[in-house]
Formats: C-alpha cells, structure tokens, sequence
C-alpha cells in the first residue's frame, strides 16, 4: 500500500520582506501565512518547524495507539507535544532535534511497560524515520 499526501508553499519577496503561505491538500491549512517575522522573530504565523513538531506529534501518537492495542492496551488519554529545534550552523541552518513530550493516561499499564511501548512508537512512527535529528523522547504515565 503507498499512500501520497501533498502539502505546499509560495513564497514572494526576498528573505526578510518576502511573504508566503502554506497550504495542505486536505484544506486543513489553506494558504495560511509564514515568513522570515513567523519564523525567526515570534510573530505570527506559522513556520516549518512548528509543522514538523506537529505532524511528528500526530505520528508518534497515532503509532503508540497502535502499539497499545497490539499489547491488548487503550489509552483513555494521551496528549504529546514535539519542540523542533532549529540551529545556525557553519553551512547555514538545520533542525537538529525533536523533542517528543507524552503525558499519557492507560489503564492497566505499568510504568515499565508504558516506556517500552512508547519507545518503540519513537522508533518507527513515519515520522520519526523521516527525520534525520536526534529524537528524544519524554514519557510521562498519568493516573
């Protein structure tokens, strides 16, 4: 099975004065604005870091969803957040890391259990594959 999904961006201008927008196929984000102001200076509107630590979120939970269910778990909440680090390099910018943060609320699971199924959603969500920084993980097992 391969599935493809587009996202997109158009940007005019130069770095700092330039504008764009982002848009996905789906309409989720349609022509929404970002820049040089959103991304480097905290104003608003969006950045492609922030998108990253959102889908990388989205995928690492979905993927633990998964794993809970082949260990014969359901989680009754989980809540994750993924800070993208962003870095001024010799040869300009990279993302160097996505910081995965889990507060998590699963019946019947030991704190044990929990870090070892969460691991193993690090490890092979999409995502995370996709991504060539340091992923670290943070877990904590509410309840």
């Amino acid at each position: 099975m391969k599935i493809v999904r587009q996202g997109s961006a158009a940007w005019s201008g130069g770095l700092k004065d330039g504008r764009g927008a982002i848009s996905t196929e789906s309409g989720a984000l349609d022509a929404y604005p970002y820049g040089f102001a959103s991304r480097f200076e905290g104003q608003k509107g969006s950045n492609p870091e922030e998108l990253i630590g959102a889908a990388h979120a989205a995928c690492f939970t979905m993927a633990l969803s998964l794993i809970l269910g082949e260990a014969g778990l359901t989680a009754e909440k989980m809540e994750t957040s993924a800070k993208v680090t962003l870095e001024k390099q010799d040869q300009g910018f990279a993302i160097t890391a996505s910081a995965l943060t889990l507060k998590a609320k699963i019946p019947g699971a030991s704190d044990a259990q929990f870090q070892e199924l969460a691991a193993a959603a690090k490890a092979n969500c999409p995502v995370s594959k996709l991504l060539k920084a340091d992923i670290s993980l943070e877990a904590t097992l509410e309840g």
